[in-house]
């Protein structure tokens, strides 16, 4: 059972709907696999991975010979990667953020077995500048906060006793590295610290090389590409780096195997191998694989390539696995875009994505990225623009399942610096991001231009050039603004449709081009004040949230938008909306409130418009109800359904309405239910005070082919009386080690489960157990405040499995008020083997079961049926003000 809900039994049998989704009390989880630097382990090859995540002494500041190994440091702060530096308020645009250097010192005992091989240190990423020391010797010097750090310890690791890493972090104003502009004067935020994961990664001296570590073009580790690709038949092309470090000759053979997900091998090939000391030695291979499943959006089909580097007598030596998904992508100018040999059949309609979370700034685990692009996913969304800097290789990763096309950018927005440096390090970045991604399937094409930024034409051509260098396969495109210097190096295009915005509207077309929208959706008054019918916070409003909506599909004013993008023709081959989430930036107060869900993931009205755009061939029937119920709702009633027709009951009134979308138009697939003037306040009071409240609903049928296929019936929220807790997991297993964390949301509802969005009330989270909640009162997140009916908190793992308890209570606590709430969360093994220091792990512990309070599930559940039994004497109580009330009150109308 993933969690546990602890409240009485007949709460669970309610119609608990939330936000159009059923609660479930147990559910079977998911468990993806992700990358560790790049590829995943088989057993008994020679080569281990390990998570370096947990337990890192902090200090935020400067510090003087840090780096040295007999270093104080037992008073810093206890921390696990990934790590952001601070907890940062929800709110933590205008510059709030901490910038300036910040250390990390790791205390470790190399694992037993590992004398004698090649060990690695490999960081995803460190914000900013970064220095990298071990036992004092500094071994990498890296600029730049978005792509991997891989340093080489064998020389220098002690495998007799305790070792230090010692990291220098600066998040600091730079213009001699991108993004280079500075955080006052950005979009979004830098943040700060080792934010994404650290492995440790040991194998033999006869190895496969790391690319962004041996820094060879277009070679380097495992490069995967593709010839001819039909649903017959489909040319694997594979080529593999392999360098000998050992004092002798190596003669053996390189083995590729193409498997299915199941295990069924498709193809294989062998080339043999002999390597001179000191030596390497790049081989090529090719799988032909017989009506191959192919890679696309709708069925994102992975297989498993197995390599395997084997000595004279056929034993491994080094060897790992890759996912790869079989996939030609095709850019034919005003033919559009082609994908598998075929005509892609529709607009690809996605999002920018900006790797900010609520509370943890950059620093997201491995799951809330594979959630964030689940979420995406579910909302119809087919590919995500990395705006403005490559990601984390955990969503990547996630992308690649899930089905979700990627195009991978440059770190940079709208800043250019003559120094040569600049230019050069940015050069290293696309180096560096093809090398890291370029087996991803998920990936569409390159933006290897900085965005928004007047470079000079030499730029242009010499991004292009880089990319088709490191990428010399078929399969490989680039893409810029059709305004920007040097576009007619680049075969797509960003633009705007001619009848979309009409400030950056497409003026001309050029037939050997493709075009596309990079950004599309938002709308201010101008760049000064940023307001904007796009930028709706959740606490706003259902009028506010349906505005948006209207904006984002068809608004009624010149602007691109989904009617916009699907009435384009095929060389316009679609655009991704800026932003799907709520998001901070550096350069104006107040946070980006554009995305269809905000910065815990919560959804707005918008995500339901997105979701119902979607084929229900592919992603089945719905039918969403915008509509609150509440005495300040819009008199019309809007439904979104991918249905040809909805029939709208509303119970108040006994009304049947029926609306039909049969004869569809270009534009937007599936336009929204209206139903003008149809809802009325005063016909639920009439009702309500006749205690006929169960008269009162809405109830939406989606319709095909004459039959009901999907069906959602909605309550008005009566008092609130209780909260519900649910942990917004995508059905993921929270894992131990520290590095872990799930929002767990808070509802206030009514006796039925109906949630009360018009509540105003604080909600105080406690935990206990083997978990942690992120911020206290002290950073202003706990408690939290209702936001259209809910109030969300993350939590996050401890070092060891076990069971987290999380209760919420409304503050402060009164008779009347809506009972609490308890949660319970397993955690579980952690995918890899850990390594960290024993005794640091204990100080950390010691001061976590100071700040965690002190409850338990079972003095818990009593004190909740206490609190139940108070509220039904309440309630006792109340019957006679309701009769006193009824009888002398006004009288309804």
């Amino acid at each position: 059972m993933l969690f546990k809900i602890k409240h009485p039994a007949w709460i669970l049998s309610a119609a608990f709907f939330l936000s159009g989704l059923h609660l479930t009390v147990a559910q079977q989880q998911v468990s993806p696999a992700f990358s560790t630097a790049g590829f995943y382990t088989i057993p008994e090859t020679g080569r281990e991975v390990f998570s370096m995540n947990p337990v890192w002494r902090f200090f935020r500041g400067d510090a003087a010979d840090a780096y040295r190994p007999d270093y104080a440091d037992t008073s810093w702060q206890v921390v696990h990667l990934p790590h952001g530096i601070e907890v940062l308020p929800e709110e933590a645009s205008g510059g709030v953020n901490y910038q300036g250097v910040a250390w990390y010192r790791k205390h470790f005992e190399v694992p037993e077995g590992l004398e004698g091989k090649k060990l690695f240190l490999h960081f995803e990423a460190i914000m900013g500048k970064s220095v990298i020391w071990l036992n004092g010797q500094e071994l990498n010097s890296h600029y730049g906060g978005y792509l991997p750090a891989v340093v080489d310890i064998t020389e220098f690791v002690n495998h007799d006793g305790y070792n230090v890493i010692a990291v220098k972090a600066d998040n600091s104003d730079d213009p001699e590295y991108p993004p280079g502009k500075p955080q006052d004067m950005l979009d979004f935020c830098y943040f700060g610290g080792i934010y994404r994961d650290c492995w440790l990664i040991a194998h033999n001296k006869t190895y496969i090389t790391d690319p962004n570590y041996d820094g060879i073009e277009a070679r380097g580790g495992l490069f995967i590409s593709f010839g001819q690709i039909s649903e017959q038949r489909a040319e694997v092309l594979l080529q593999l780096h392999i360098k000998n470090e050992l004092r002798q000759r190596f003669s053996g053979k390189a083995v590729f195997r193409l498997k299915t997900g199941d295990g069924q091998m498709v193809g294989q090939s062998v080339k043999r191998l002999g390597i001179s000391p000191g030596k390497d030695q790049t081989v090529s291979g090719r799988i032909e694989v017989i009506e191959p499943s192919l890679w696309l959006p709708e069925a994102p089909y992975l297989y498993n390539l197995e390599v395997l580097v084997l000595d004279a007598q056929g034993r491994p030596v080094d060897g790992y696995m890759q996912k790869t998904g079989i996939r030609s992508i095709e850019f034919r100018g005003s033919d559009g875009l082609w994908l598998n040999g075929k005509l892609y059949p529709q607009p690809l309609i996605g999002a920018n994505r900006h790797q900010d979370f609520a509370l943890i700034g950059n620093a997201l685990p491995n799951s809330v990225h594979w959630r964030d692009a689940k979420k995406l996913r579910d909302a119809g969304l087919k590919v995500v623009r990395n705006a403005h800097y490559p990601q984390d290789p955990a969503f990547m990763d996630a992308c690649d399942e899930l089905g979700l096309f990627v195009i991978v950018n440059t770190p940079g927005w709208q800043f250019w610096n003559e120094n040569p440096v600049f230019e050069e390090r940015i050069y290293q970045n696309i180096r560096d991001m093809i090398r890291r991604d370029r087996n991803h399937p998920c990936v569409l094409m390159w933006e290897p231009v900085l965005n928004e930024t007047w470079y000079p034409e030499h730029f242009a051509r010499n991004t292009r050039d880089l990319v088709l260098a490191e990428y010399p396969f078929r399969y490989c495109y680039t893409v810029c603004d059709a305004e920007a210097r040097g576009n007619e190096y680049f075969p797509v295009l960003y633009a705007h449709p001619r009848d979309g915005d009409a400030d950056r509207a497409l003026k001309h077309t050029d037939p050997s081009k493709t075009y596309f929208t990079r950004e599309w959706g938002d709308n201010v008054d101008d760049w000064n004040s940023h307001n904007s019918p796009s930028r709706v916070h959740r606490s706003w409003g259902e009028s506010a949230m349906l505005t948006q909506a209207q904006h984002y599909a068809h608004p009624p004013y010149t602007y691109t938008s989904l009617h916009t993008l699907y009435q384009t023709g095929r060389q316009h081959v679609g655009g991704c909306l800026w932003h799907p989430f709520d998001h901070n930036r550096g350069y104006h107060p107040d946070p980006f409130y554009g995305g269809i869900m905000d910065a815990f993931r919560q959804p707005k009205t918008s995500y339901h418009l997105f979701r119902s755009q979607q084929n229900p061939a592919e992603s089945g029937p719905m039918v969403y109800i915008a509509h609150e119920m509440t005495p300040f709702s819009p008199d019309d009633i809007t439904v979104y359904s991918n249905c040809e027709t909805v029939r709208l009951t509303i119970g108040a009134t006994g009304q049947v309405l029926e609306q039909d979308h049969t004869e569809k138009s270009a534009g937007l697939p599936y336009p929204p239910f209206v139903f003008k003037d149809s809802y009325r306040f005063m016909d639920d009071k009439v009702l309500a005070m006749d205690n006929q409240h169960v008269k009162v609903y809405l109830q939406a049928e989606g319709i095909i082919g004459g039959k009901v296929v999907a069906t959602q019936h909605k309550l008005p929220a009566r008092r609130p009386s209780r909260l519900l807790l649910r942990a917004d997991n995508e059905n993921m297993p929270l894992l131990a080690g520290g590095s872990d964390c799930v929002t767990v949301i808070a509802f206030v509802a009514d006796d039925y489960g109906n949630i009360k969005r018009l509540n105003n009330e604080d909600i105080l989270f406690e935990i206990a157990g083997e978990g942690s909640l992120i911020g206290n009162s002290q950073t202003g997140i706990n408690p939290a405040k209702v936001n259209w009916g809910t109030a969300a908190a993350l939590v996050r793992s401890g070092l060891n499995p076990g069971t987290i308890i999380v209760k919420a209570s409304v503050i402060p606590s009164g008779g009347h008020k809506p009972l609490s709430a308890i949660l319970e969360i397993k955690t579980y093994e952690p995918y890899h083997r850990q390594v960290f220091d024993q005794q640091t792990a204990g100080m950390q512990k010691s001061r976590q079961d100071m700040v965690n309070s002190n409850i338990d599930g079972t003095r818990e559940e009593l004190q909740l049926e206490n609190e139940r039994l108070r509220r039904e004497l309440n309630l006792i109580k109340l019957k006679e003000v309701e009769r006193q009330q009824k009888e002398f009150g006004e009288k309804p109308e």
